[in-house]
């Protein structure tokens, strides 16, 4: 994306709708008179008066031991520098949020308007009765050291700089296994530290702590190397003076057969000739951010046998603080820890450095484009979207807290708690990029024509689109409008295609017109189309672009946005029609919740359906879940529970439905007839229906009795609860056509031209 293209969509992203990134939602009831006279007064007055009895039962009368507060006064800002609080505030807020979406931890920012040191320790410390942790967040050296000491000493609470600690213990699971694939044993190797300061000296702790010797470590800082001779240094930086060379001695000279490099200082720092002389197999951290000490295609060509990390995402390896944070605050918190200390840390560096070990998961090798992601030199630690970092690092660090003894609520069942760990935020909830990565992974962008080209939303979708490389769009619309929304709107669509169907702009245009109406026409002559009239309805985009797809001439189609979805689904049908064996084309829509995705079907086509037309639409949707690596865990809703309404319509059709998809398919999970709760709570089902198939899982697969029943629930659900919504998705269809909803979102957009290029490279 280009550099002001960036700037733009950022800026956007952060005011579009409600400004910043996090909002406060109740997590009890407010329906009525009552509830709110047990949120507040005088229902209040109990968890009160019995938190002024016992001061602990604050962690379970209200969202404390859920809490953390991220601090800061912004004079350490990502690589801006010292910006001050208030710029610092979108930051604060971005660490809030992953520490919602990665650990389900809710956060305040609090940015302080200071530098003063005691005013900092002050002010945390008189609001320790609001958090259950406190996480310090770019403050700079060397203040953030004694902030974090004070705070640690005089506070109840865990309290951790991110910044000193976060880098050091994801860089020390990436240390240990790097020095393992090398067969180095850590205590031996010669290790050079460029920087000096707080993350540089975390970091260098860490590695101590995990064998390293002080005498084969040599750290520098924008003055030279930290020697015993020098009268100038500060903070921390005495704990690592190494005098067993001269002072004088420079980066380069000590490179000569270092072991390690580790890089917390600037960019461009490290040359080509510096890592050749660096020894046999060597690690190489260039962690400096967003360019590092060098780059990891200069270092992996200087040296082919180095291991390499850096902070970028888009290399292997790639050192990020998310691995770490999210699940160490998550541990500490669930175990009502005091503190945040030295074994905890070691933990979560283990936990990371074995989960690496481990096979990965679908998702994250889909996610990252690599079939095969294996512990090895470009694999050695977990990738951020690994759903198993919570139940690994969590657990690890709460019982590190309660063998240390800092634990005020230890863990009894360990198996218990990693499950609920595991449904906090449900391990299926990166719909979205699954769809994107499924869409690359044919190695061929499949083309998508875009019907409603005329509209800004869908030209920025394209851009992402075509920029990501989920798809090469076709636009569809009047060329000259379309061209001049690209120019005002700076989006850049190089050699995308333009096409206005009513006004054909060229000859080739005029031939293909007339070769689309006739092929319809040989399609609908028996079904009352004239060739007049087929040359006509050719002139309408979502016609056209479905000929488009049918002809060969696209791979796949997307439209609706500001038609009624007939529309739409009226061409896909006519031109297009079912593939061989479909005998009803299905809607279907995702709905993205915090616990995964659900799908919902049938939610746009079909209004009156048989027992059999419900069992195949349920295969079409299964065929679909399972294509996005889910498992299908299915249920038939109506209101009837099992038999519970004998002789009820809607109920005997999806009882009769269920039992042909269990004679058909004996080893699926599907049942019903049930009504909506019973399937989304497995401990309400299993205590009153112990027998039903779908055992202790939550379904994800939703499948209504009729067509008013399915759409108004995707509405009620996407609206009423703000969820996403991804579709409809057209299944059964012989090539991809999917619809977009009215009003869909740019996201939405990409994500429908993701599910249909897929869609075409499937097919």
């Amino acid at each position: 994306m280009e550099k002001h293209s960036l700037k733009e969509e950022a800026l956007h992203y952060h005011s579009k709708d409600r400004p910043g990134k996090i909002e406060v939602i109740p997590t009890k009831e407010t329906a009525n008179q009552r509830d709110l006279s047990l949120a507040y007064s005088p229902g209040v007055a109990e968890p009160c008066l019995a938190i002024a009895n016992d001061i602990s039962d604050v962690y379970k009368y209200t969202a404390k031991g859920n809490l953390v507060a991220v601090v800061s006064n912004g004079t350490a800002v990502l690589g801006l520098g010292d910006i001050g609080p208030e710029a610092g505030k979108p930051v604060m807020e971005g660490k809030g949020l992953l520490f919602k979406i990665y650990a389900d931890i809710d956060c305040f920012d609090l940015e302080l308007n200071t530098k003063n040191i005691d005013e900092i320790v002050r002010t945390v410390k008189i609001l320790e009765p609001t958090f259950g942790g406190v996480n310090l967040e770019d403050i700079s050296a060397p203040a953030c050291f004694e902030i974090e000491e004070r705070l640690k000493k005089e506070l109840n609470i865990p309290v951790m700089h991110d910044d000193q600690h976060g880098t050091a213990i994801i860089s020390g699971a990436a240390l240990l296994n790097a020095l393992e694939i090398v067969q180095k044993d850590i205590a031996e190797v010669k290790m050079i530290i460029s920087g000096a300061g707080a993350s540089a000296i975390s970091c260098t702790r860490i590695y101590v702590a995990l064998g390293a010797q002080k005498k084969n470590i040599f750290m520098f800082d924008s003055k030279g190397l930290i020697h015993p001779d020098r009268t100038d240094l500060d903070g921390k930086k005495p704990e690592f003076v190494n005098g067993s060379v001269p002072a004088s001695a420079t980066l380069h000279e000590l490179m000569q057969g270092a072991d390690v490099f580790i890089g917390l200082s600037k960019g461009n720092l490290l040359s080509q000739e510096d890592v050749k002389i660096m020894a046999k197999d060597p690690v190489i951290f260039a962690m400096a951010n967003p360019t590092p000490e060098i780059s990891y295609d200069d270092a992996t060509e200087a040296r082919p046998d180095c291991i390499m990390a850096t902070g970028r995402s888009d290399y292997p390896n790639q050192v990020n603080n998310v691995l770490g944070f999210p699940y160490i605050f998550r541990g500490a918190l669930d175990v009502r820890a005091t503190e945040i200390n030295e074994p905890m840390k070691l933990a979560a560096v283990k936990a990371l450095a074995e989960l690496a070990k481990k096979p990965v998961p679908d998702i994250v090798n889909m996610a990252y484009e690599n079939a095969n992601l294996k512990f090895g030199r470009e694999y050695i630690i977990p990738k951020p979207v690994d759903p198993r970092l919570i139940t690994t690092v969590a657990p690890a660090v709460a019982e590190a807290a309660m063998n240390s003894g800092v634990a005020q609520k230890p863990i009894a069942d360990w198996d218990a708690y990693i499950g609920q760990l595991a449904i906090r935020l449900g391990n299926d909830n990166a719909i979205s990029r699954i769809i994107e990565t499924k869409a690359k992974q044919g190695g061929k962008r499949r083309r998508v024509v875009f019907v409603d080209a005329e509209h800004l939303t869908v030209l920025k979708a394209a851009q992402i689109a075509l920029e990501e490389k989920v798809a090469k769009p076709i636009l569809l619309g009047n060329r000259e409008k379309i061209e001049a929304m690209l120019k005002e709107y700076n989006i850049a669509l190089p050699n995308v295609l333009i096409i206005d169907p009513h006004i054909p702009a060229s000859e080739d245009e005029k031939r293909k017109l007339e070769e689309y109406a006739q092929r319809f026409y040989e399609k609908r002559k028996r079904k009352g189309f004239t060739l007049l009239e087929a040359e006509d309805v050719m002139r309408s985009r979502s016609y056209y672009g479905a000929m488009m797809v049918e002809a060969g001439d696209a791979d796949a189609m997307v439209g609706g946005l500001s038609k009624k979805y007939n529309y739409t689904v009226k061409p896909a049908l006519q031109v297009i029609g079912p593939r061989k064996g479909v005998k009803k084309v299905a809607g279907m829509h995702i709905i993205v919740t915090r616990q995964g995705p659900l799908f919902l079907a049938d939610t746009t086509i079909n209004h009156h359906l048989t027992s059999e037309d419900i069992a195949d639409i349920t295969e079409l949707v299964a065929e679909e879940v399972e294509s996005l690596n889910i498992q299908p865990k299915i249920a038939l809703l109506t209101y009837s529970n099992f038999g519970s309404v004998p002789k009820g319509e809607s109920a005997i059709l999806m009882r009769q439905a269920t039992a042909i998809l269990q004679q058909r398919h004996p080893d699926w999970i599907v049942d019903g007839e049930m009504q909506a709760h019973m399937a989304l709570n497995p401990e309400i089902r299993q205590q009153f229906f112990p027998f039903s198939k779908l055992g202790p899982h939550r379904a994800n697969v939703l499948i209504f009795p009729n067509l008013s029943a399915a759409n108004i629930a995707y509405n009620l659900l996407g609206h009423t609860a703000k969820m996403d919504i991804i579709g409809p998705i057209l299944l059964g269809l012989n090539k991809p056509v999917h619809i977009l909803q009215l009003g869909a979102t740019v996201r939405q957009i990409v994500d429908m031209a993701g599910l249909a290029a897929y869609h075409a490279d499937s097919k």
